[in-house]
C-alpha cells in the first residue's frame, strides 16, 4: 500500500466561496474556481498510483504559492521595502475558501468524500511561480480501534 502521495499543481488557486442563484441554478462567485478545480483533478488523476485507497481517512496538507505581484518589485527588480512578507491580500482568497476548492476537486480522486480529510495543514506564501503542493497520506487505524470495530457489543 502507497503510503503518501505528492503532487504540484501549476495553478493559481482560486478560492471557492460563495455561490449565487441565476435563474433557479446555484453558480460559483469566482469564475477561477471552475478552472482550478479541474486542474487540481487533472494532477491528481496523473499523480494518483493504481491500488491507491480511497477509503482511508486522509491527512491532507496544501501549500499555496502565488507569484508576487510586480508592485512588490522596485524599478529595479528587487523586492520593495514595503512588499509584504506574506500574501494576505484579499484578491488572493482566505485560506479556508482556498482548500475548499482543493478539497472538493480531490473528491472521487484521492478519497471518496473529503469528509474522510480528518487532518489538514494549510499554508499561503509568495514564491516566484503559482503553483499548489499537494500531499495525502492516509492514517492508519490503530490495533485497539481495529479489535474494538470488530469486537460484537456485550449485553
Amino acid at each position: 500500500m502507497v503510503n503518501r502521495l505528492s503532487f504540484v499543481v501549476y495553478s493559481r488557486a482560486a478560492p471557492q466561496g460563495s455561490k449565487k442563484l441565476i435563474f433557479n441554478r446555484m453558480i460559483e462567485s469566482s469564475k477561477r474556481v471552475k478552472p482550478f478545480r479541474q486542474d487540481v483533478r487533472i494532477a491528481a488523476m496523473d499523480n494518483t498510483p493504481a491500488g491507491w485507497d480511497l477509503s482511508q481517512p486522509m491527512h491532507v496538507t496544501y501549500v499555496f504559492h502565488f507569484a508576487r505581484p510586480k508592485s512588490h518589485f522596485t524599478s529595479k527588480g528587487k523586492l520593495s521595502r514595503r512588499a509584504p512578507e506574506h500574501p494576505t491580500g484579499r484578491n488572493i482568497g482566505d485560506i479556508e475558501k482556498l482548500a475548499r476548492a482543493v478539497s472538493d476537486a480531490l473528491t472521487g480522486v484521492i478519497y471518496h468524500d473529503d469528509s474522510q480529510v480528518v487532518e489538514m495543514d494549510l499554508r499561503k506564501t509568495y514564491d516566484e511561480c503559482d503553483l499548489v503542493l499537494i500531499t495525502a497520506r492516509p492514517l492508519p487505524t490503530s490495533p485497539r480501534y481495529a479489535i474494538m470495530a470488530t469486537t460484537p457489543l456485550q449485553s
